[in-house]
């Protein structure tokens, strides 16, 4: 169920690049799915008459709280940043479709490229609570600056590592680590730049695993009225805010 709900900013950290919010609403939180995301209104900007839409990170429904994990990019994204503790925010939430939940035998591998990671985290808890398996995160960064909130992902399961540099786990891509030719993994689902989801794609396809992506298309409303972030996939041109931002691999012409 949609809802537009005012929220408090209760909690915040920042990074150079990133910041993470931690928001509380009055009113009791609906059903929220792993791979769902929300569209924030920001206020106060010259270019900011649309929403943003972003991945929802975690969710404590005990609280009422939703953390977002959002990047400095444009604008938007940089006044949602620096807004302080105690400011007031808006959401249209919980949107599009979530990931598909894993059998309990699957050996499932959550592959995560800079704020794609972001997803990612409530996803696995929903998994571990549901379905009880055993959670390995692969997550990769240019360095490890672009790798935030490490210790979030070490508590629900193992994470294995890379950087462009070297800085912090194995050197190169998410798609050159060791672990695809020592671990068994029949599921994969993956969140990021647009070249390292395709990659991975790539890998799962050559290898015959199980894919799930979650595209990050510019958006605008969010609710497949504007057609502004469709993806040509093999039913034909589809919205990603809405029939998304979760597809299995086989829909789409990669």
């Amino acid at each position: 169920m949609k809802k537009i709900s005012d929220f408090k900013i209760i909690e915040k950290q920042t990074w150079l690049r990133a910041a993470l919010l931690r928001l509380q609403c009055e009113e009791r939180l609906p059903e929220i799915r792993g791979g769902q995301f929300v569209q924030v209104r920001v206020d106060g900007g010259q270019h900011t008459y649309l929403r943003r839409p972003i991945s929802i990170h975690d969710v404590d429904f005990q609280n009422n709280t939703i953390d977002l994990l959002i990047q400095q990019k444009h604008e938007g994204t940089k006044i949602l940043c620096s807004l302080p503790v105690g400011a007031m925010v808006n959401l249209v939430f919980p949107l599009g479709n979530g990931f598909t939940m894993p059998e309990q035998n699957d050996e499932i591998l959550l592959v995560g490229g800079g704020i794609g990671i972001a997803p990612l985290l409530y996803f696995a808890k929903t998994i571990k609570s549901n379905c009880g398996n055993k959670i390995s995160f692969l997550l990769g960064g240019r360095s490890a600056d672009d790798l935030m909130l490490l210790e979030r992902f070490r508590e629900v399961g193992d994470v294995f590592l890379t950087t462009n540099d070297g800085s912090l786990g194995e050197q190169g891509f998410v798609t050159q680590h060791s672990l695809w030719n020592t671990k068994k993994i029949n599921k994969i689902y993956a969140c990021g730049p647009m070249p390292m989801m395709k990659a991975v794609v790539k890998v799962a396809k050559e290898k015959d695993i199980w894919c799930e992506v979650s595209l990050e298309n510019q958006m605008a409303c969010g609710i497949g009225a504007c057609l502004c972030c469709v993806e040509n996939t093999t039913e034909g041109n589809l919205c990603v805010c809405k029939e998304g931002p979760v597809f299995n691999i086989n829909r789409l012409l990669w």
